[in-house]
């Protein structure tokens, strides 16, 4: 098991403000768990994964790896194998002995060694590349080559940066699913940092979303898309993303009318309510609320959605359009005929709602489905 505590990373250069990477981060990562590092470019993302391989210092806070505190060590003695975005692979040595270079250190055989890198080879699709050397490949290449080199190792926590981000999608569909049954027929436990939902989703047992150096939510896929924690992980996760809609919020007996417009209102019943909820409505005037673009019906209803874009996706169509003042994205599994400036119905239900307090905190999630 992985714990990180109370974690803080301060970046000082001279003549320059400081940069504070990472905030009090607090999270664990069980052993054989698969986590991924969500989040935009400069979210501290990447100076967590460095922090936890040794090669950032922790300016705050504790690491623990299998109950050995590992903050304090040089990176060979923490048992952590790791792959970088940068490749960083030794020019001299060919494809074959990059790979097997930790291995020699294990004083393994050599047909043990000579099995194990054609294993992994095979798995990253790089057998016909062992004997050259760096310099002679491609960025995908070099990548492959990297990450295979780190997955060969036996390590108590394996981090991967981008591990596939200079792959062809197809190639990358298809060692996603190579790379998430190795890890997981081994046990292994690893962390990968990545800005692609996709895969994140489809790598990891929880993702870690990340912003500002903040951890915003750390939960499993379905959770972070019917029970996000705030404003930011709700717009962040899910393609397309959230609709968000700021609307008036009127107090009545029973419950509260929230609405943009006499176009588009709802009806909150207080017994649907939580403490938290209720306060929260009953303080503001105007509040943020949420709907995600599947939960949105379109041919049938009250609504009226004037057509902006309607954009069919082999399997779905992507329909955005202008609601009492709102541009609103609507998926359907089905065809809609509709085009630029027709008006049609819709469904939005008050069920389907997330509603986000003054302080961006979810406060009400949408009715589980």
């Amino acid at each position: 098991m992985l714990s990180i505590r109370n974690v803080d990373k301060i970046y000082h250069s001279r003549g320059k403000p400081d940069v504070h990477a990472v905030r009090a981060l607090d999270m664990e990562v069980k052993a054989g768990e698969i986590v991924a590092l969500l989040g935009s470019s400069g979210c501290g993302k990447t100076s967590t994964l460095r922090m936890i391989a040794g090669f950032e210092s922790v300016s705050a806070g504790s690491i623990a790896l299998a109950q050995r505190p590992i903050h304090d060590l040089p990176p060979a003695r923490r048992k952590v194998a790791m792959a970088f975005e940068g490749y960083s692979l030794y020019p001299p040595l060919t494809v074959r002995e990059n790979i097997a270079f930790a291995l020699k250190a294990q004083q393994l055989s050599r047909a043990d060694i000579a099995q194990r890198v054609d294993g992994i080879a095979r798995l990253v699709e790089i057998e016909d590349i062992l004997d050259q050397h760096p310099r002679a490949l491609s960025g995908g290449q070099q990548q492959r080559v990297s990450l295979a080199r780190a997955l060969v190792r036996d390590a108590d926590l394996y981090l991967l940066d981008e591990p596939m981000g200079q792959l062809e999608p197809q190639l990358r569909a298809v060692l996603r699913g190579r790379i998430k049954g190795l890890l997981a027929e081994r046990g292994m436990t690893a962390i990968f940092v990545t800005h692609d939902q996709t895969e994140a989703s489809a790598l990891a047992d929880r993702i870690a979303v990340m912003e500002d150096g903040v951890l915003q939510q750390f939960a499993g896929e379905r959770e972070l898309k019917n029970r996000p924690a705030n404003l930011f992980v709700a717009s962040f996760i899910g393609e397309p993303p959230m609709n968000l809609l700021d609307m008036a919020v009127t107090p009545q007996e029973g419950g509260f009318r929230l609405s943009a417009g006499s176009d588009l209102a709802f009806q909150i019943p207080r017994q649907t309510l939580d403490a938290a909820a209720r306060q929260a409505l009953e303080q503001a005037e105007r509040i943020k609320v949420g709907i995600r673009p599947q939960r949105i019906a379109v041919g049938s209803g009250e609504a009226r959605l004037r057509v902006v874009s309607n954009q069919w996706l082999g399997d779905q169509s992507h329909i955005a359009g202008e609601c009492a003042g709102h541009l609103l994205v609507a998926v359907t599994q089905g065809k809609v005929a509709a085009r630029p400036g027709d008006i049609v119905p819709c469904t939005l239900e008050a069920h389907n709602l997330h509603i986000f307090g003054a302080d961006g905190v979810c406060v009400r999630h949408a009715e589980a489905r």
